[in-house]
């Protein structure tokens, strides 16, 4: 039972820790409650007519291919209508691929030389929509066949709890900081979890990771520089994952200076609004001042892509509409095209720790509902490109 009574003590230490106990307590209950009885979360199905979207064929041609039993038969038929699990979903690309006249044309797997692509996702300003983007683009890369590693480096966890993990009820569950202190790490393959979520793994964060400036302030040396130890963490499982995208803390620390040596892209969010743009302003000049630094004492930075992402866009709107034409006036090609619509579907589910990716469309107002997931796909789509050009494929 959460204690209801006022705070006692007028000292502002009590009253701190009474208020971080009583909140602490609220939200394992919330989480036991959201993920009861099992705590486990699942992946819903996808209806044929989806499944087809995703993997751009008709749905003529997946029953043709069904009855030629070239692919699986969904799992699940009610009245008529196929639904498919994500892990077939997986399977399905991996069967018509077989058959394709072209080799990957459903498994978008990397090749050859290409090099792993890490998107760093920064900004210190509050309500910049970075882990909802996170998981938006990890959720989206994830349905499109790439192998995906999520990699959250915030202190709050956000990322991991959308993932289906709880540091806070779980304290023996590794984070990235296990995988990066100066002091015995540990492999960065065992701090990586399968989530449910096919195709897309994660590596938790967790208040552990706040140590880390410690460290890296007391521990850096020229021979172990504090920005190499995410990069090489990664590296080392490299060749598991096509993408990774970096969840960074709303803060300009050594652990989002690690994120950026390790990054092979940077993409910023931030809402149209003259604060948020100011406080974007004050954020990327104190990085460049950082990426400086770092780039003096041994640091390789070289972007494939640096964006910026409008978040929280509404249309109707004509103040945020003027600061998104100043924008992308100002700034052109570094303005993603697509940007993330402001949108009550989006912020129901993401108050319910899922992506519009794990909504059902009937689960809310349709129209409503395919606004967000456009606004979203358009936004995964862009960032696809982005990889793909990176790796030298055609258009």
């Amino acid at each position: 039972m959460i204690p209801t009574n006022p705070i006692a003590s007028d000292s502002p230490v009590d009253i701190a820790a009474e208020i971080s106990t009583r909140l602490n307590m609220a939200i394992k209950e919330h989480l036991l409650a959201a993920y009861a009885p099992d705590s486990n979360k699942q992946l819903r199905l996808f209806p044929a007519t989806e499944v087809c979207d995703l993997l751009d064929i008709s749905h003529q041609y997946l029953r043709k291919a069904t009855a030629e039993g070239k692919v699986l038969e969904a799992s699940e038929i009610r009245g008529g209508r196929r639904y498919y699990s994500g892990d077939e979903i997986i399977q399905l690309r991996r069967d018509l691929d077989t058959h394709a006249k072209k080799n990957g044309r459903y498994v978008p797997c990397r090749r050859g030389a290409e090099h792993l692509q890490r998107i760093q996702i920064m900004n210190f300003k509050g309500g910049s929509s970075k882990s909802t983007t996170c998981i938006h683009l990890a959720h989206y890369l994830a349905l499109k066949g790439y192998r995906v590693l999520a990699i959250d480096l915030d202190p709050q966890a956000s990322l991991t709890s959308m993932c289906g993990l709880q540091t806070e009820l779980d304290q023996d569950i590794e984070t990235v900081f296990d995988a990066i202190t100066y002091d015995n790490p540990i492999p960065m393959a065992e701090v990586v979890r399968q989530t449910y979520f096919p195709n897309l793994a994660i590596a938790p964060g967790g208040l552990m990771l706040s140590e880390f400036e410690t460290e890296a302030a007391k521990q850096n040396s020229l021979d172990a520089p504090f920005f190499m130890r995410l990069h090489d963490a990664i590296m080392s499982v490299e060749d598991d994952y096509d993408v990774v995208i970096i969840d960074s803390p709303p803060s300009l620390g050594f652990i989002t200076m690690s994120g950026m040596a390790a990054a092979t892209s940077v993409v910023v969010p931030l809402t149209p609004s003259m604060l948020d743009v100011a406080s974007t302003a004050q954020f990327l000049q104190m990085a460049s001042s950082y990426m400086e630094v770092i780039q003096d004492i041994g640091a390789k930075l070289s972007y494939d892509d640096f964006k910026l992402l409008i978040t929280r866009d509404e249309p109707t709107d004509n103040p945020s509409q003027t600061i998104v034409s100043f924008l992308r006036a100002l700034f052109q090609e570094r303005v993603m095209l697509a940007t993330s619509l402001k949108s009550t579907a989006i912020a129901d589910a993401v108050m319910l720790q899922q992506s519009i990716y794990e909504l059902n469309r009937s689960d809310i107002t349709r129209s409503t509902y395919d606004r967000a997931k456009a606004s979203m796909d358009a936004v995964g789509c862009e960032v696809e490109k982005m990889i793909t050009a990176s790796w030298g494929r055609e258009q």
